[in-house]
Formats: C-alpha cells, sequence, structure tokens
C-alpha cells in the first residue's frame, strides 16, 4: 500500500502525522520571493517599510515656478487641442 507502512508484516497500516511548515494562516508565507514579483519580491520596498512623506526644504519651494492660472491653464489646453 503505497500510503502507510505496514507494521510488523501484520497487514495493519501506521500513519504519522508531519508538522505543516507554516507558520501563519496566510499562504504567501510558504512561497519565496519570485523574480519579477513586483513589490513583494523585495521586502525590503514593501509599504510597512516606508518612511514618511517627503518635505522639500524652503530653497527647493522657493525654486520652484508659479503655477498657471485657471485662465491661462484654459487657453494652453484649447492651443494644444487645436493642433490635435
Amino acid at each position: 500500500m503505497p500510503f502507510g507502512k505496514k507494521a510488523n508484516g501484520k497487514g495493519e497500516q501506521t500513519f504519522s502525522i508531519l508538522p505543516h511548515p507554516a507558520k501563519t494562516n496566510d499562504p504567501r508565507d510558504l512561497e519565496p520571493p519570485q523574480p519579477g514579483g513586483g513589490l513583494n519580491s523585495n521586502p525590503e520596498v514593501q509599504a510597512h517599510h516606508a518612511r514618511g512623506p517627503h518635505v522639500p526644504s524652503q530653497e527647493i519651494l522657493n525654486s520652484l515656478e508659479k503655477p498657471l492660472s485657471r485662465d491661462q491653464l484654459k487657453a494652453k489646453a484649447a492651443e494644444l487641442n487645436k493642433r490635435g
């Protein structure tokens, strides 16, 4: 019989229970990192390793150009749509 072992040749089978390798109920714990698996394949870039938001320095903020007004944006959109 392929699934059990015969004990003492009497024809009686014995079975043993093997421990499961999982530590949690998450099936991903059993899978090794997969190449091309995106962010999940590299634990260092997962969300819980992220730092807080980036706040630029005042020097960088001063060097940025001023945003266009609503009228300027509408004019630019009209110009771009006219060409296409």
